[in-house]
């Protein structure tokens, strides 16, 4: 089991070098110009007309494969783990209970994560120096706005079909419609056991399956590495170098507060936990999407001694209401570009910004770019130009592999918490378990 885990977390590591390597290599290559080459008599692939984004194009269809396979899982894993969960609890009040204290710590976690992100980009100010004139006022960034209304927040909440929302991975709606139908299964009782126990034995297989298309996960990593060096080459790790290291320092900032947290509720286990889950932490890091983490998350947990219950109803609704490493990039890229563009939101504006995205982020999916729908939205709500967003876009993948990767983390804290304030925590599974068998 521990072997199994430790190679596939080796393997995604050196995927990530590699694809560094074969991505710079490239973009090496290209940055000579041709007839250059062609007089050394190097004759590059595909003639002079080949590019880096063409190279890119090809090797990241390694990382769409992965998330593909990914997304294909997710839906009937979510709904099936998640009835399985709920149903098992039987007694409606206890549904009721701990999803009351799972709401507490999201309600919680998403608030100290947007404060914690308001206050260190005001005080690491790291879009002061580019002092950038304003642009045109019809200049767009080319990322859709999210419907900010209230009447638009519920109609992506509440799924017209729930056919439709699985086939579109609606993560929050599917969770909506589980919820649901997990709760009158309970209530039918020993009527809907055959259900019950078929939502079991495809919560299994989708493990099992799941098994399968994690082995895929460094080819997917590599092909991501590969793809945004080739094109970007490795100074897109310095041109928004201080912003880049700055928001970093802000994600490990909450890393520390999470695991604080942590520690007084679980006590030394939290290290245990952290320990657990650098497999889904790497590999959440490496394709930027904590949703391609997800299965391998669920089985950590069970693995740390969760509740299967508690982790089949807590982690699907973790990835509509806990994803704290986006929380955290909303006010931190916000008011970057109200920074860089010189514009000074008061204090009660910046207030209004964080409660206005604890309600709109709610439902994004874990998904690479969710995050820049809603604060698209954001912006034009005061007065920001929206095209400030192109200032991102260069480097977003960075800055989406470790909010990902804090994705992960909040989640599976958030978790392991639950469980513990429910008394249902026991020790380690030293046993395999049915991903890695």
């Amino acid at each position: 089991m521990k072997k199994s885990s430790n190679r596939l977390t080796l393997f995604i590591f050196i995927a990530m070098l590699v694809g560094i390597g074969t991505g710079y290599a490239v973009y090496s290559i290209y940055s000579v110009p041709a007839a250059d080459l062609l007089k050394k008599g190097v004759i590059l692939p595909g003639g002079e007309g080949d590019t880096p984004q063409i190279f890119a194009d090809r090797i990241s269809i390694l990382t769409d494969i992965f998330l593909r396979l990914v997304k294909m899982i997710i839906a009937p894993l979510v709904f099936s783990t998640l009835v399985v969960g709920v149903a098992k609890m039987g007694d409606i009040k206890a549904v009721g209970r701990i999803g009351g204290k799972t709401m507490l710590w999201f309600i919680s976690a998403t608030f100290v994560s947007l404060f914690l992100g308001l206050i260190l980009v005001n005080l690491m100010k790291p879009g002061v120096s580019l002092n950038l004139p304003l642009p045109d006022t019809h200049a767009a960034s080319g990322v859709a706005k999210a419907d900010m209304s209230l009447k638009g927040f519920f109609h992506h909440v509440v799924p017209d079909s729930v056919i439709d929302a699985m086939a579109k991975n609606e993560i929050l709606q599917i969770v909506i419609f589980a919820l649901f139908f997990g709760i009158a299964a309970a209530a039918v009782g020993e009527k809907a056991q055959p259900v019950v126990k078929l939502m079991d034995s495809v919560a299994h297989i989708m493990l099992k399956v799941t098994g399968f298309v994690m082995n895929f996960a460094p080819f997917a990593v590599f092909g991501a590495m590969a793809a945004i060096i080739a094109t970007k080459g490795l100074a897109v790790l310095m041109v928004y170098g201080k912003f880049i290291i700055q928001f970093y320092a802000g994600l490990f900032s909450l890393w520390i507060v999470l695991a604080f947290v942590g520690w007084i509720i679980l006590g030394k286990r939290v290290f245990r936990l952290l320990g657990g889950i650098k497999d889904p932490l790497l590999l959440a890091f490496g394709t930027a999407s904590s949703e391609a983490a997800y299965p391998r998350t669920m089985a950590e947990l069970e693995r740390f001694g969760c509740d299967n219950r508690i982790v089949s109803f807590v982690l699907p609704l973790g990835y509509s209401f806990n994803l704290d490493g986006s929380m955290m990039y909303m006010t931190f890229a916000s008011l970057f570009i109200a920074q860089a563009y010189g514009m000074h939101l008061s204090i009660e504006q910046q207030i209004t910004m964080l409660l206005v995205l604890m309600i709109t982020s709610k439902g994004i999916a874990g998904v690479p770019r969710a995050s820049l729908v809603v604060i698209a939205g954001t912006l034009s709500m005061f007065h920001i130009p929206e095209a400030g967003l192109l200032l991102l876009l260069g480097v977003d993948h960075l800055l989406d592999m470790g909010r990902s990767a804090t994705n992960v983390i909040g989640n599976a804290m958030a978790t392991a918490v639950v469980s513990k304030w429910e008394n249902k925590l026991g020790e380690s599974d030293v046993t395999d378990v049915l991903v890695n068998k």
